[in-house]
């Protein structure tokens, strides 16, 4: 039995049983993948996968119970070569971070500046993407920690934690209607055309489900994972823009005025999430305090290694 085994069959569960897949992912060959996970199949003396031909369709029952097991296995082999590097350097490594556009351009400039004072020969590795990859990439060990709003905390081998409380704003041209508006509501701001993020991106759930609940269908125009790009195109006279608070002082170089959408949509909060049972080195905690000051290295240790009942 070996790691290259485990690997195999970690992958090849994670990517749908796509063998070409995996075999990317592994820098190796599809036979090689097969050879493997069937050497390993032998030693073991059950089918982790169940088979149609060649191909792989799924996991059998042994394979079931097999595969968390492995999993475990992995996460501790990473630990071991983290726990090493922590006590042979406390100072230097990477800390990988996968997060949105929003996250990156507006809150993470600060923390980052912070924390590269306190650990200036750490790099910084900055992933951007959408929640679902952004937990896919925590979850593979490909970033350290996740940073989004919707979706962490539906992931079951994730350890999210609540960072902080925000809303979305509506930013309009400056000779726009609605900024004579006394009290902007929801049926005026659906006479308009309107740009927002795309399906899945900062709190974009919180601005469909506003509309639905108040039997109203919006024309939205345009959307984009960018708010900044979205307040380009509300410059040009294309639509109403609806985007996170964190980005709305960033209109006035697009000429743009805000109005307060706290009421019409639901608040947002921002999340941080690292991958269950996973040993986080020291300056990996210190980012997570500079992100997340409300909570504790005590907390954060005890919920990351807690099983996953016992967990937030």
């Amino acid at each position: 039995m070996n790691f290259q085994q485990l690997r195999s069959v970690r992958e090849t569960s994670r990517r749908g049983f796509n063998l070409t897949e995996v075999a990317n992912v592994l820098f190796t060959s599809q036979p090689g993948v097969s050879r493997q996970i069937r050497e390993l199949e032998e030693e073991l003396g059950v089918d982790i996968f169940e088979r149609n031909g060649k191909r792989l369709t799924g996991l059998t029952e042994p394979g079931k119970s097999i595969l968390p097991i492995i999993e475990r296995l992995l996460v501790e082999a990473e630990n071991l070569q983290r726990a090493g590097d922590e006590f042979s350097d406390q100072t230097r490594g990477t800390l990988s971070i996968a997060t949105t556009h929003t996250q990156a351009r507006y809150v993470l400039p600060e923390v980052v500046q912070q924390f590269r004072g306190s650990y200036p020969d750490v790099r910084i590795a900055l992933q951007q993407s959408s929640p679902e990859h952004i937990a896919e990439w925590v979850l593979s060990g490909k970033a350290d920690i996740g940073i989004a709003t919707e979706g962490l905390s539906q992931f079951k081998d994730l350890v999210s934690f609540a960072c902080y409380e925000w809303n979305h704003m509506i930013v309009v041209p400056e000779d726009h209607p609605l900024l004579n508006q006394h009290v902007l509501t929801l049926e005026e701001l659906a006479r308009y055309p309107l740009i927002t993020y795309d399906q899945g991106f900062t709190g974009r759930s919180h601005i469909d489900a506003a509309f639905s609940h108040a039997g109203l269908r919006p024309d939205i125009v345009l959307t984009a994972m960018d708010s900044d790009v979205i307040q380009q195109y509300v410059s040009l006279g294309l639509g109403v823009g609806i985007i996170a608070s964190m980005a709305a002082e960033s209109g006035r170089s697009f000429g743009l005025r805000t109005l307060y959408g706290k009421h019409l949509f639901t608040p947002n909060v921002t999340r941080l999430a690292v991958r269950r049972g996973t040993y986080l080195r020291t300056y990996i905690l210190d980012f997570i305090r500079a992100f997340a000051p409300s909570l504790s290295v005590d907390a954060i240790r005890e919920a990351v290694m807690a099983p996953e009942e016992q967990s937030e």
